[in-house]
Protein backbone atom coordinates (compact mmCIF):
# COMPACT_ATOMS: atom_id res chain seq x y z
CA UNK A 1 0.00 0.00 0.00
CA UNK A 2 1.55 3.60 -0.84
CA UNK A 3 2.58 5.52 2.18
CA UNK A 4 1.25 8.82 3.27
CA UNK A 5 3.44 10.80 1.86
CA UNK A 6 2.87 9.38 -1.62
CA UNK A 7 -0.87 9.69 -0.92
CA UNK A 8 -0.89 13.45 -0.77
CA UNK A 9 1.82 13.69 -3.47
CA UNK A 10 -0.55 12.02 -6.23
CA UNK A 11 -3.26 14.56 -4.57
CA UNK A 12 -2.04 17.75 -5.22
CA UNK A 13 -0.77 16.18 -8.61
CA UNK A 14 -4.47 15.69 -9.40
CA UNK A 15 -5.77 19.41 -8.22
CA UNK A 16 -2.70 21.26 -9.97
CA UNK A 17 -4.10 19.32 -13.40
CA UNK A 18 -7.54 19.51 -12.53
CA UNK A 19 -6.91 23.61 -12.13
CA UNK A 20 -5.33 23.64 -15.31
CA UNK A 21 -7.84 21.69 -16.95
CA UNK A 22 -10.73 23.99 -15.99
CA UNK A 23 -8.56 26.88 -17.07
CA UNK A 24 -7.64 25.73 -20.60
CA UNK A 25 -9.10 26.64 -23.88
CA UNK A 26 -7.35 23.20 -25.32
CA UNK A 27 -6.06 20.13 -24.18
CA UNK A 28 -4.22 17.75 -26.25
CA UNK A 29 -3.46 13.94 -25.17
CA UNK A 30 -0.87 12.12 -27.26
CA UNK A 31 1.38 8.60 -27.36
CA UNK A 32 4.93 9.61 -27.57
CA UNK A 33 6.17 6.29 -28.00
CA UNK A 34 9.20 5.67 -30.58
CA UNK A 35 9.80 9.13 -30.49
CA UNK A 36 13.72 10.17 -30.67
CA UNK A 37 14.92 12.27 -27.63
CA UNK A 38 16.23 14.57 -30.35
CA UNK A 39 12.61 14.71 -31.79
CA UNK A 40 10.66 14.84 -28.06
CA UNK A 41 13.48 17.79 -27.60
CA UNK A 42 12.31 19.52 -30.42
CA UNK A 43 8.63 18.99 -30.34
CA UNK A 44 8.94 20.09 -26.50
CA UNK A 45 10.81 23.46 -27.70
CA UNK A 46 8.14 24.16 -30.17
CA UNK A 47 5.27 23.51 -27.59
CA UNK A 48 7.23 25.96 -25.06
CA UNK A 49 7.18 28.78 -27.89
CA UNK A 50 3.73 28.04 -28.70
CA UNK A 51 3.09 28.71 -24.68
CA UNK A 52 1.26 25.19 -24.30
CA UNK A 53 2.46 23.24 -20.86
CA UNK A 54 3.38 19.40 -22.16
CA UNK A 55 3.99 17.18 -19.67
CA UNK A 56 3.96 13.01 -18.90
CA UNK A 57 1.62 11.93 -16.95
CA UNK A 58 0.11 8.84 -15.44
CA UNK A 59 -3.21 8.26 -16.99
CA UNK A 60 -4.99 7.56 -13.46
CA UNK A 61 -3.72 11.33 -12.43
CA UNK A 62 -4.83 12.55 -15.69
CA UNK A 63 -8.07 10.74 -15.23
CA UNK A 64 -9.14 11.95 -11.87
CA UNK A 65 -8.01 15.18 -12.57
CA UNK A 66 -10.44 15.20 -15.36
CA UNK A 67 -13.09 14.00 -13.78
CA UNK A 68 -13.04 16.51 -11.08
CA UNK A 69 -12.76 18.97 -13.59
CA UNK A 70 -16.08 17.67 -15.35
CA UNK A 71 -14.20 16.23 -18.61
CA UNK A 72 -16.20 12.87 -18.40
CA UNK A 73 -15.35 10.28 -21.52
CA UNK A 74 -11.79 11.11 -21.60
CA UNK A 75 -10.61 7.81 -19.91
CA UNK A 76 -11.35 5.86 -22.86
CA UNK A 77 -8.32 7.62 -24.45
CA UNK A 78 -5.82 6.63 -21.27
CA UNK A 79 -4.53 3.56 -22.33
CA UNK A 80 -0.31 3.35 -23.33
CA UNK A 81 1.48 5.98 -22.39
CA UNK A 82 -0.17 9.38 -22.74
CA UNK A 83 1.55 13.25 -22.55
CA UNK A 84 -0.98 15.87 -21.82
CA UNK A 85 -1.07 19.76 -23.89
CA UNK A 86 -2.68 22.27 -22.28
CA UNK A 87 -3.07 25.71 -23.37
CA UNK A 88 -5.00 28.96 -23.12
CA UNK A 89 -4.94 29.39 -26.03
CA UNK A 90 -7.61 27.26 -28.35
CA UNK A 91 -5.66 26.37 -31.32
CA UNK A 92 -1.78 26.49 -30.54
CA UNK A 93 -1.31 23.09 -29.47
CA UNK A 94 -3.11 21.45 -32.50
CA UNK A 95 -1.69 23.25 -34.95
CA UNK A 96 1.85 22.35 -33.46
CA UNK A 97 1.07 18.92 -32.34
CA UNK A 98 -0.50 18.37 -35.91
CA UNK A 99 2.28 19.50 -37.25
CA UNK A 100 4.94 17.59 -35.90
CA UNK A 101 2.55 14.40 -35.75
CA UNK A 102 2.92 14.71 -39.80
CA UNK A 103 6.89 15.11 -39.48
CA UNK A 104 7.25 12.06 -36.73
CA UNK A 105 5.11 8.81 -37.42
CA UNK A 106 5.70 7.69 -33.76
CA UNK A 107 3.83 10.46 -32.40
CA UNK A 108 0.22 9.67 -32.04
CA UNK A 109 -2.54 11.92 -31.18
CA UNK A 110 -5.19 10.48 -29.17
CA UNK A 111 -7.72 13.37 -28.56
CA UNK A 112 -8.76 16.52 -26.68
CA UNK A 113 -10.41 18.82 -25.09
CA UNK A 114 -11.61 22.39 -26.77
CA UNK A 115 -13.39 24.99 -24.76
CA UNK A 116 -14.67 21.98 -22.65
CA UNK A 117 -16.01 20.18 -25.75
CA UNK A 118 -13.87 16.17 -25.86
CA UNK A 119 -13.13 15.95 -29.72
CA UNK A 120 -11.43 13.51 -31.60
CA UNK A 121 -8.32 13.38 -33.70
CA UNK A 122 -10.28 14.72 -37.05
CA UNK A 123 -11.61 17.71 -34.93
CA UNK A 124 -8.05 18.68 -33.35
CA UNK A 125 -6.89 18.13 -37.47
CA UNK A 126 -9.74 20.53 -38.44
CA UNK A 127 -8.69 22.99 -35.60
CA UNK A 128 -5.20 22.82 -36.53
CA UNK A 129 -6.09 23.95 -39.99
CA UNK A 130 -7.76 27.06 -39.00
CA UNK A 131 -5.98 30.11 -39.15
CA UNK A 132 -4.33 31.75 -35.79
CA UNK A 133 -6.24 35.26 -33.71
CA UNK A 134 -3.04 36.64 -35.36
CA UNK A 135 -3.53 35.52 -39.17
CA UNK A 136 -6.88 36.87 -38.69
CA UNK A 137 -6.62 40.03 -37.45
CA UNK A 138 -4.26 40.77 -39.74
CA UNK A 139 -6.41 39.55 -43.10
CA UNK A 140 -8.71 41.62 -41.40
CA UNK A 141 -6.74 44.73 -41.68
CA UNK A 142 -5.54 43.77 -44.74
CA UNK A 143 -9.26 44.17 -45.92
CA UNK A 144 -9.69 47.35 -44.15
CA UNK A 145 -6.29 48.34 -45.74
CA UNK A 146 -7.33 47.72 -49.19
CA UNK A 147 -10.13 50.38 -49.34
CA UNK A 148 -8.17 52.89 -47.84
CA UNK A 149 -5.29 52.89 -50.36
CA UNK A 150 -7.84 52.55 -53.23
CA UNK A 151 -8.94 55.98 -51.89
CA UNK A 152 -6.06 57.52 -51.60
CA UNK A 153 -4.82 56.84 -54.65
CA UNK A 154 -8.00 58.15 -56.51
CA UNK A 155 -7.70 61.41 -54.18
CA UNK A 156 -4.03 61.81 -55.46
CA UNK A 157 -4.72 61.22 -58.90
CA UNK A 158 -7.62 64.19 -58.72
CA UNK A 159 -5.16 66.39 -56.83
CA UNK A 160 -3.07 66.12 -59.78
CA UNK A 161 -4.94 66.70 -62.44
CA UNK A 162 -5.90 69.74 -60.68
CA UNK A 163 -2.56 70.53 -60.48
CA UNK A 164 -1.73 69.36 -64.11
CA UNK A 165 -5.22 71.49 -65.24
CA UNK A 166 -3.53 75.12 -63.00
CA UNK A 167 -0.01 74.10 -64.90
CA UNK A 168 -1.42 74.50 -68.36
Amino acid sequence: MPSEKLLQQKKAQVEELAQKLKEAKSVILTDYRGLTVEQDTILRKALREANVDYKVMKNSIINFAAKESNLEGLEKYLEGPTAIAISADPVAPSKVLVKYAKEYDKLEIKAGVVEGNIVDLNAIKELASTPSREELLAKFIGSLQSPLYGLAAALNAIAEKQEQEQNA
